[in-house]
């Protein structure tokens, strides 16, 4: 492990270690993850490895929580296909920066914000650390083929798109997940396991997985599970800064994961999801 990895995962330790809002697979949320999901890149595909939701329970008591609400506040503020340029209005800015003033007093964005300070990468102010942070995920872009705006580091990590109404692009994150499950617009087709990744189980707190949405599949995308919106903020923020490569292996806890974060222009988050590489059982 190079130096730099060494020092990312003592740092994602560290963000785990503090992550005060995650929370307990089996008593704070269940999953059920049924079978394999096929190689199809068909909606309506006989061969769906799961008859079932992904989710069988989550304590929505935890959506209460402040990064929560500020969190959940800001999925309906997006457009889903690309192409469509996204208008943002003055409310749904506000949003944006109340989650920010909410992730920041959390002990995980500290401890980033911290880290950055020192290695010269963000400012200490903590107004402008989020003018930084805004930059980064909220500010628009064009995704490619697109002459407009139509996209942004939040929307594709966190909220999910469509490419072409067929193809789901990013939709990384479970929350988004579990709601739009909850609404029933998505149908989770069955976890995805390669030949070197570990076996998925349903205390893990990443996976592997395949799931249509809006008439489109996600034939493989690989998300946190029950982690808080500023643990994944906080780790996606420090890589992205951190390193230039945009593949990053980092080890905490029980897991090996490879961070995969596309940079687009330098300037903002193209998308960003971890890659399971190894579980070690805990001691």
């Amino acid at each position: 492990m190079m130096e730099s990895e060494r020092e990312l995962s003592a740092m994602a330790q560290e963000l785990w270690d503090n992550d005060i809002n995650r929370l307990k697979p089996g008593t704070d949320y269940r999953i059920s993850l049924q079978g394999k999901a096929g190689d199809s890149m068909c909606v309506n595909d006989d061969n769906d490895g799961a008859g079932s939701p992904l989710f069988t329970f989550v304590d929505e008591n935890t959506f209460k929580k402040e990064t929560f609400l500020a969190f959940i506040s800001l999925l309906d503020n997006y457009v889903s296909d690309t192409g469509e340029p996204e208008i943002v209005t003055p409310e749904e800015v506000a949003e944006n920066h109340k989650f920010l003033d909410s992730i920041i007093q959390t002990p995980t964005m500290k401890i980033a914000h911290k880290y950055l300070v020192e290695k010269n990468l963000s400012p200490k102010d903590d107004t402008q650390f989020k003018q930084q942070l805004y930059r980064i995920w909220f500010e628009l872009y064009a995704r490619r083929g697109s002459s407009k705006p139509d996209s942004s580091g939040f929307e594709h990590v966190f909220v999910g798109e469509t490419r072409g109404g067929r193809t789901v692009i990013g939709f990384h994150n479970w929350i988004q997940l579990y709601l739009q499950e909850k609404l029933g617009h998505i149908d989770y087709k069955g976890y995805s396991v390669s030949a070197n990744s570990p076996q998925p189980d349903e205390n893990k707190h990443i996976l592997a997985l395949q799931f249509s949405w809006k008439d489109g599949i996600k034939p493989k995308g690989s998300i946190f599970i029950g982690v808080s919106p500023e643990f994944e903020f906080a780790l996606y923020t420090l890589c992205f800064l951190t390193s230039p490569n945009e593949r990053v292996k980092v080890q905490f806890s029980s897991y090996d994961v490879e961070i995969v974060c596309h940079h687009y222009n330098q300037k903002h988050i193209g998308t960003t999801y971890p890659v399971l590489l190894k579980y070690r059982k805990p001691t």
